[in-house]
């Protein structure tokens, strides 16, 4: 087996990965690589692999290890470590635009980082897709360390320091009011996140915002909101944001750490779409990073 080999994709952040076949047992070597890349790339884009479930839950949990589905634990109490995303169930149903399941989903559409609602939010996220749509359903990536070196010394230092509360149901109730259950919501009270995150292998700092950071512990919500606006809006600059148009057989991976990222839309009624997700957890809580 070769070695992989790292092909930048975008000044702030990702890399295309060649040379491994993921279906196969990667060597120790092979599995260090890959680590040091998410914390230098923070998104890596394996082309063209002959993914399946159970390839891709062996990958999982070579990261670490493989986190339960929220949304499955609050709704049923069932452990589910696969995440759809599209419009093909399970079962071979296609929802179309008007069914709730694709509304909800319509959530991902806003900027976030996965899991930041949890007290441990996720380490990497990786996704592999089989079907996608002819137009539309591309997903946007944007670093947040690179976006936080372009702040002035005295806004790094300012900000430092802050706390920040994230809440699933605050941002769900954007998609609608019935878009989580009571169980589900109860699953999940907010959390408290450091609005600055330190990468521990590498000391490189970012902020950490998107849909869930609802409001700055200790202040107002209008002030709150004004400073999580004006960084988000900074790090979501056109000229900043990777648009990763999907193939079937890629399997992706992104550091959460970091990146946000928002899926585009497309037609449910029109297009197929049929990918599966899977997350690692993190490390710890922010707080004692």
């Amino acid at each position: 087996m070769t070695s992989p080999k790292f092909e930048p994709l975008h000044c702030d952040l990702g890399a295309r990965v060649t040379g491994l076949d993921l279906s196969l047992a990667l060597s120790p070597r092979s599995l260090s690589a890959i680590q040091s890349a998410i914390d230098r790339f923070s998104f890596l884009w394996f082309p063209k692999q002959l993914v399946n479930d159970e390839m891709q839950l062996a990958f999982t949990k070579l990261l670490g290890e493989p986190e339960p589905s929220h949304v499955k634990l609050g709704q049923e109490n069932v452990i589910e470590h696969f995440i759809t995303i599209g419009n093909v169930q399970d079962d071979g149903r296609v929802f179309g635009n008007n069914h709730p399941k694709t509304r909800f989903l319509t959530g991902n559409n806003m900027w976030h980082s996965d899991s930041s609602f949890r007290e441990v939010p996720t380490y990497v996220s990786i996704m592999c897709a089989y079907e996608v749509p002819g137009e539309g359903g591309v997903t946007e990536f944007v670093s947040q360390r690179a976006a936080f070196s372009r702040l002035s010394p005295k806004l790094k230092d300012e900000i430092a320091p802050l706390i920040s509360i994230h809440d699933y149901v605050f941002s769900r109730s954007k998609v609608g009011k019935d878009a989580v259950t009571p169980s589900h919501a109860n699953s999940l009270p907010p959390v408290r996140q450091k609005l600055v995150r330190k990468n521990r292998n590498t000391g490189e700092k970012n902020f950490y915002v998107g849909s869930h950071a609802r409001e700055i512990e200790g202040w107002g919500f209008a002030e709150s909101r004004e400073l999580l606006d004006d960084l988000l809006e900074g790090a979501t600059e056109k000229e900043y944001i990777y648009e990763h148009s999907w193939s079937p057989g890629d399997l992706v991976v992104w550091d959460n750490r970091c990146l946000l990222h928002r899926g585009t839309g497309y037609d449910a009624d029109k297009f197929r779409r049929y990918m599966r997700q899977t997350r690692v957890q993190g490390a710890g809580s922010t707080l004692n990073e």
